[in-house]
């Protein structure tokens, strides 16, 4: 449905190119001008992550926890307790990986709402390496009890998941990008949390990606479409997850490709497949990390090596079209 999409969306050198941590930043500063209760924390990174647009308006809001990530989630705890609402922002690796444990315990457990807000996720992180280049992220904080775990497709959508985390329930996790990727959603398309956006209608094959890779997906729609009709659906709330719309259109369709900028195993392939393996069983094929650490490099030489451009998803789409 390309209504939900920005003009010549699909033209690289017309489109925007902007970094959804960018987007998530500025997304928390505007929030911070009617949410008074919100405070938020960062961990020696926060520039990089983007926390300073926030912190630069609001440095009463503001704490700064340092090198101390466990140390961060145990004031966020704490705040929660005290009627605040703490957004904690760093890397994706030093935010869910480092103190996973204590997120479970005093976070997740008593169902405290904390919204974590990750940047450098995935290897759209390039040159940082391996320690940096958070794979895992979503496997571990979607398997955690009453979690929220939101994916954006682009700096727009960024924007609009940390505001809408505010009034949710329960600890959310938002996850965000370094690298500038195409902008193709605009201000007035429309999102709602635990709502799959089906962006493209077809009936030849489903393609659902979350992140930078939604993109990919809608150009290799679009470079096919004389040859098979495919549908592209938009999965940037991966838990709860739409059942609703995967399902209809697993049925539609008959099959399923899931690509994502993430290890294949525990990501949003994996919990599609979790979902229809129960309610109506299709191939698929899963498109991402192939459980490994990746190498340092340009994020665009990463992209290739590891067939996550646009001619490497391509590529792997169609071998799974013939079978």
């Amino acid at each position: 449905m390309n209504y939900f999409l920005a003009k010549n969306y699909l033209d690289e050198k017309k489109v925007e190119w902007k970094p959804m941590r960018d987007g998530a930043g500025i997304g928390m500063a505007e929030l911070g001008e009617t949410a008074k209760d919100m405070v938020v924390l960062g961990a020696d990174t926060i520039e990089s992550s983007r926390a300073h647009y926030f912190a630069k308006k609001f440095p009463e809001r503001f704490i700064q926890c340092g090198v101390a990530e466990q140390n961060l989630i145990g004031i966020s705890a704490g705040l929660s307790y005290q009627g605040k609402v703490p957004y904690a922002v760093t890397y994706a690796p030093f935010l869910i990986g480092r103190p996973w444990e204590p997120i479970r315990t005093i976070i997740a457990y008593p169902e405290r709402h904390v919204v974590f807000v990750s940047s450098h996720a995935g290897l759209a992180t390039g040159p940082d390496g391996p320690t940096h280049q958070m794979t895992e992220d979503i496997a571990i904080t979607r398997c955690l009890p009453g979690f929220t775990v939101i994916a954006p497709a682009d700096y727009e959508q960024a924007r609009k998941a940390v505001q809408a985390a505010y009034s949710l329930k329960g600890p959310v996790y938002i996850r965000n990008a370094r690298e500038k990727t195409p902008l193709f959603t605009t201000e007035k398309t429309p999102f709602e949390v635990g709502k799959a956006q089906v962006l493209r209608e077809g009936k030849g094959a489903t393609l659902i990606g979350h992140g930078y890779m939604v993109y990919r997906l809608l150009q290799i729609a679009e470079e096919l479409k004389k040859e098979i009709s495919l549908e592209v659906i938009n999965l940037h709330t991966i838990k709860p997850l739409d059942g609703k719309t995967i399902l209809a259109s697993a049925k539609k369709t008959g099959r399923v490709f899931c690509a994502e900028d993430h290890n294949v195993i525990g990501g949003m392939g994996s919990a599609v497949a979790e979902f229809l393996s129960q309610k109506h069983p299709v191939p698929m094929k899963f498109h991402g990390v192939q459980d490994i650490f990746a190498e340092s490099g340009s994020v665009k030489d990463l992209w290739k090596k590891y067939g996550l451009d646009k001619a490497g998803t391509k590529k792997v789409l169609l071998e799974f079209l013939k079978r």
